[in-house]
């Protein structure tokens, strides 16, 4: 009976410690978190894992497309407006270090049925996504 009840605490410590708020400093958390906005087309909740000196860059070229959050916003504001159906799955994620590397495959883009693939490269300071290199298929 001692080793059940023991068994039982363990079981119950182990659940506990996954059930706590996720690490806000933890770069794959914040990425999973502002993924989950993206697919609810929440633009705020969006917004609230980017720095103020948010930059999106094209990984190819180095062009930056987006600089600040304002161009950020106003960018995502019209794409989830144009894309009642938006959804971006993970095919596959990296962590390491600072960085989250994700393979996306994105439906419903602008209306579009046509999926499109990219690979993402966040970049994570104090809690916040401070850069983002995005790599499309040639």
């Amino acid at each position: 009976m001692k080793s059940l009840s023991a068994l039982l605490l363990v079981i119950s410590v182990i659940g506990s410690t996954h059930s706590q708020s996720p690490d806000p400093n933890d770069p794959e958390k914040v990425v999973q978190a502002n993924l989950e906005a993206y697919n609810n087309g929440d633009i705020e909740g969006f917004m609230s894992y980017f720095s103020s000196d948010i930059l999106v860059r094209n990984f190819d070229s180095g062009a930056v497309t987006a600089q600040g959050k304002k161009e950020v916003r106003e960018i995502y504001t019209r794409l989830f407006e144009a894309s009642p159906d938006l959804h971006s799955r993970i095919l596959k994620r990296t962590v390491f270090d600072n960085k989250v590397i994700d393979h996306e495959y994105i439906t419903g883009r602008n209306g579009s049925q046509e999926p499109l693939e990219l690979v993402l490269i966040y970049e994570v300071r104090d809690g916040k996504i401070f850069r983002i290199s995005v790599m499309r298929k040639s």
